[in-house]
């Protein structure tokens, strides 16, 4: 408790290093929102400068984008089907039906206090059990034990957004087969990539995403107009009630948890672990039918995890030198620019720095809840323009978006022929969070696979027979078959009937 506050006293000790607070909580929460242009574009732009401030200064103004950049992309995926980032397009799964159901207050507002809650609970475990938990994670998680949790949650996804399970599944295939465009990840052959120099790195996921969620929703409400079904999304401002909340207290609590440990494990991070979440809220619920529709519980399962994932990030940072992903490897170029090498050492040698950071991240998602709310009022008012206005609106905020992913044309045009593909796969019942699920999850396992079966000289035996990856292959196997007999069984009743 000393440590914290000792650390608390350093970061607002000086009005320099409160300005450095404010405005790394500010600048993530609009990177964040503006879809293209991530938290990753404003930390790539900030690096050079990082020189030219205190260690604390530099390490804690990338904590707190962090923190706040992956909040910030909630926005306008609830309000406009456009998630600011790839960690939010889970949240758009059920965040944007609840803006047409007039429930967007409801939505952004469970969003927040998730946000918050996720991002200061995995603080507060990182603060407690960094050393610990780095080494667990490390040591007795790699990469089988990975494939096999991806294993898991493709297992999962058949269920959410589609009429049925069967094109449920055809969705998910569907997006396992487009995640195997490009370099084979062992052998480095052209797979699917038509002489295309651009396909040789793979569908890149920002500009597909954008045409899955924007593009095709534009497309799917200005069919809507022609024919006479638009309405106008209701404007409300209605939060989640108290006993809404305590209604979902075990998807928060196992949300927190799965975003932790998806944190902790180097390259996973929180993109993952919101879709585990997802999958998890979708298995466990009584309704699971209702996931892609509006349900609550999915944007609380996603946006509680995705933050999660912030702080438990840090801690093979911080422990082990080991970054968890693209911003957390900015960050170590951040301590080596200052002569600090991450890693145990760092403890002992700058336990001020360490302290600083942690207390910048907990302070910055206490900020997200005040923030947050008073920010969702005034958002919320953008649900009043026109069809008319706001879909041009959307489709340019779209194209910058992919074109300045990697300022290719290429990426635009990837975006409005995923955008015709999620349309028609709209109208005829199949699954777009499918398709997604399957392709993020798809490029993870094949990777992961790959390392795992290398690590094992490509003895299956010994990589099916390891506990943990025993244990999530039986239960993807089961959930599987469960839902393909829940599936059958439906039919005979509907046969009967």
């Amino acid at each position: 408790m000393e440590d914290f506050i000792a650390g608390t006293l350093l970061l607002f000790g000086s009005p320099t290093s409160i300005m450095f607070f404010v405005g790394g909580l500010l600048g993530g929460m609009l990177f964040g929102a503006i879809p293209g242009v991530s938290m990753l574009t404003l930390a790539a732009i900030l690096l050079p400068f990082t020189a030219h401030l205190t260690a604390e200064q530099g390490i804690m103004l990338y904590s707190v984008i962090y923190c706040t950049g992956v909040y910030g992309g909630a926005i306008t995926a609830i309000l406009f089907n456009i998630p600011g980032a790839p960690e939010n397009a889970a949240t758009a799964f059920d965040g944007y039906p609840m803006t047409q159901q007039g429930k967007a207050g409801k939505a952004i507002g469970a969003a927040v206090i998730c946000s918050a809650l996720g991002g200061t609970a995995s603080v507060i475990f990182m603060m407690l059990a960094t050393p610990l938990l780095a080494d667990i994670a490390v040591v007795h998680f790699g990469p089988p034990e990975i494939f096999a949790l991806v294993f898991f949650g493709i297992a999962v996804a058949s269920s959410v957004g589609a009429k049925t399970l069967w094109k449920g599944w055809l969705s998910v295939l569907l997006g396992l087969l487009l995640a195997t465009v490009g370099l084979d990840p062992v052998a480095g052959e052209e797979r699917y990539t038509f002489d295309l120099y651009y396909l040789l790195a793979g569908l890149h996921f920002v500009p597909v995403i954008l045409g899955f969620f924007a593009v095709a929703e534009v497309l799917v409400q200005a069919e809507r107009r022609a024919s006479g079904r638009f309405d106008m999304p209701k404007f409300a401002t209605s939060f989640p009630s108290l006993a809404e909340f305590i209604g979902l207290k075990w998807a928060v609590g196992r949300s927190v948890v799965l975003g932790f440990f998806s944190g902790i494990l180097p390259g996973i991070g929180a993109t993952l672990a919101a879709f585990l979440s997802y999958n998890e809220a979708v298995r466990w619920s009584k309704t699971p039918e209702k996931f892609g529709k509006g349900e609550l519980e999915g944007v609380v399962a996603s946006e509680t995890a995705n933050n999660a994932a912030t702080g438990a990030a840090m801690i093979p940072l911080l422990a082990l030198g080991l970054p968890g992903g693209a911003l957390t490897a900015m960050m170590v170029g951040v301590f080596q620019m200052h002569d600090i090498e991450p890693g145990p050492l760092v403890f002992i040698n700058s336990s001020d720095l360490v302290w600083v950071v942690f207390a910048a991240m907990f302070f910055a998602n206490i900020a997200i809840l005040v923030l947050g709310f008073l920010e969702t009022k005034s958002v919320l008012h953008l649900l009043r323009i026109p069809f008319q206005f706001l879909a041009p609106g959307i489709l340019l905020m779209a194209t910058v978006g992919a074109y300045a992913t990697r300022n290719q044309v290429i990426d635009v045009v990837v975006m409005f022929a995923a955008g015709i593909l999620a349309y028609f796969m709209r109208r005829t019942g199949y699954s777009v969070p499918g398709i997604v699920l399957g392709l993020i999850l798809g490029k993870i396992g094949e990777q992961t696979f790959a390392q795992g079966m290398q690590m094992v000289s490509y003895d299956v035996g010994e990589f099916v027979t390891r506990p943990i990856v025993a244990v999530l292959l039986l239960a993807g196997i089961s959930t599987i078959l469960t839902s393909i007999y829940r599936a059958l069984k439906g039919s005979r009743k509907e046969l009967e009937i």
